[in-house]
């Protein structure tokens, strides 16, 4: 698999939709995750990141222009433990939840399935990185998707990454550009290359996504022999 440079990935794309980045810096000493939101309508771009106990939540900037929460107001970052949940919607309750009664991470997710926005059906995408004892890290990514557009049909897809290589991770999201409908992400996850510096990552990201539609992005680094976090959050409403 070619790695991509993954701010050309972005810029390439008018509208990736909602992404999740997983991997390890390139010093091997930190995982590494990253989520952002995009937006084409008023309701989807009227939403920040906040901060909510060691995760995030999303909110509506202005409440008064507030359509409807459905879909878009939801924890996309909750933290059990040793792991750290990153996902598009409020599937990530129902992996927080059920985890913690000892069910697995692909287990959660049969529960669930795509998104009910038709004619789009969004995927639902999902990651979950699980740091261990020994200074190290292993994580995976779900998409949970419509067959070719037909609701009665769900695709699952679960990629499992253990030991990952410093410097590189992996990345999915929604769409695969912009369309009506829009055309669901297809294949597995890109590799991609991740450098050691929270800064500059979180600055070439925010900087490659569409600025028309670009609406949040959260990025967090973890310290892998301390457990320490360092987080960013950019938000274009202010």
């Amino acid at each position: 698999m070619i790695k991509l440079n993954i701010y050309d990935e972005l810029a390439s794309n008018a509208y990736p939709g909602r992404g999740i980045i997983i991997g390890k810096s390139a010093d091997g000493k930190k995982a590494v995750t990253a989520y952002f939101i995009m937006g084409r309508s008023v309701n989807s771009r009227n939403r920040v990141f906040v901060e909510d106990g060691d995760g995030i939540r999303t909110q509506a900037f202005d409440p008064s222009k507030l359509e409807d929460p459905h879909l878009i107001i939801y924890a996309p970052v909750r933290v059990l433990g040793n792991k750290t949940i990153v996902t598009n919607g409020d599937q990530t309750d129902t992996i927080y939840e059920l985890m913690n009664q000892q069910m697995t991470f692909e287990q959660a997710l049969r529960t669930r399935e795509f998104e009910d926005d038709a004619p789009n059906y969004t995927p639902r995408i999902s990651g979950i990185i699980k740091t261990t004892d020994n200074g190290d890290f292993n994580y995976a990514m779900s998409i949970l998707k419509s067959d070719n557009g037909d609701p009665d049909s769900c695709l699952r897809f679960t990629f499992s990454y253990k030991d990952p290589i410093a410097g590189e991770g992996r990345f999915i999201h929604t769409y695969m550009g912009d369309g009506s409908p829009l055309p669901s992400f297809e294949g597995e996850p890109k590799l991609i290359g991740i450098p050691d510096d929270i800064d500059e990552f979180t600055n070439g990201l925010w900087g490659s996504l569409n600025e028309d539609n670009k609406v949040s992005l959260f990025v967090r680094y973890i310290d892998l022999a301390t457990g320490d976090t360092d987080t960013r959050i950019v938000n274009k409403n202010k």
